[in-house]
């Protein structure tokens, strides 16, 4: 009796890769590449490539220029496999200045993300704009480190990363971008490739060792205020865990022009091993 082959991203055993994430196979069907590779298993997907793609899928299957995604709530239903996947799209909530859209992806007849996006319609309220959260040193300013050397994956290993502070357990800030193309051959963007790279914020600061802690989040959820200028994603991360098992990371968000919103991701924290 033969065992069924567990799905592979595109590379892992040697083949030629595009410098892309995702490779479309179809209208609504991807191959992922070893480019999305997990940090907690060679197996899975990184989220924050998976939550990148949906909102390239979202954006390429209803376009609007005249809208802003305010809220991006990502569910995440179960493990995430690489190999082959679908991507399906839908409008909840219609309408001309507020709307609802919905993302799922799936593999092997399973959904294992889920989407909802706000996009609200876009209007003149430049005499009011303001805020009081302080803006991160600009990249340039910022010393590159190697993620590496903490996190394991594909995903980490192509990500660009420099550090905005010294980081201490818990708590840290700096700027992320990814490298390649979310789907090859297609342009997306800069809100695509700025969600890329978000959810890796759980990465930049842990409390525990991650070789003998696991804590991955069980979703995302991103608000916006504006959409983003360019790709690289600021992050001002500190993280929270409980005395039964449960932690917050939440993050304050920039891109180089300044405050743009903010993130937090539910964990789920146990010892390796149990």
């Amino acid at each position: 009796m033969t065992t069924e082959p567990k799905p592979q991203h595109l590379g892992a055993n040697g083949e030629e890769v595009p410098d892309a994430h995702y490779v479309r196979t179809g209208e609504h069907s991807f191959r992922t590449t070893v480019y999305t590779q997990g940090a907690w298993s060679p197996l899975e997907q990184h989220m924050a490539a998976s939550s990148g793609l949906l909102v390239h899928e979202v954006e390429r299957n209803h376009p609007r220029e005249d809208v802003v995604p305010v809220r991006l709530s990502f569910d995440i239903l179960g493990f995430i496999p690489g190999g082959d996947i679908e991507v399906h799209t839908r409008v909840l909530r219609p309408g001309r200045t507020i709307e609802l859209l919905e993302a799922t992806m799936s593999a092997a007849g399973r959904d294992c993300i889920r989407l909802n996006m706000w996009r609200l319609k876009t209007s003149d309220t430049q005499d009011v704009a303001g805020g009081e959260i302080r803006p991160l040193p600009p990249v340039d300013q910022c010393p590159p480190v190697d993620m590496t050397e903490t996190w394991a994956g594909g995903f980490i290993a192509t990500l660009e990363a420099h550090m905005a502070r010294e980081p201490r357990p818990g708590s840290a800030a700096g700027w992320l971008r990814i490298k390649h193309r979310i789907v090859a051959g297609e342009a997306s963007s800069h809100t695509a490739r700025f969600v890329s790279a978000i959810d890796a914020a759980n990465g930049i600061a842990p409390r525990v060792e991650p070789g003998q802690w696991a804590f991955p989040n069980v979703d995302l959820s991103i608000h916006l205020i504006r959409e983003p200028v360019s790709e690289w994603v600021g992050l001002d991360t500190n993280v929270e865990i409980s005395p039964v098992g449960v932690g917050l990371t939440h993050s304050e968000l920039f891109d180089e022009n300044g405050p743009i919103g903010r993130v937090a991701q539910a964990l789920t924290v146990r010892r390796m091993g149990d």
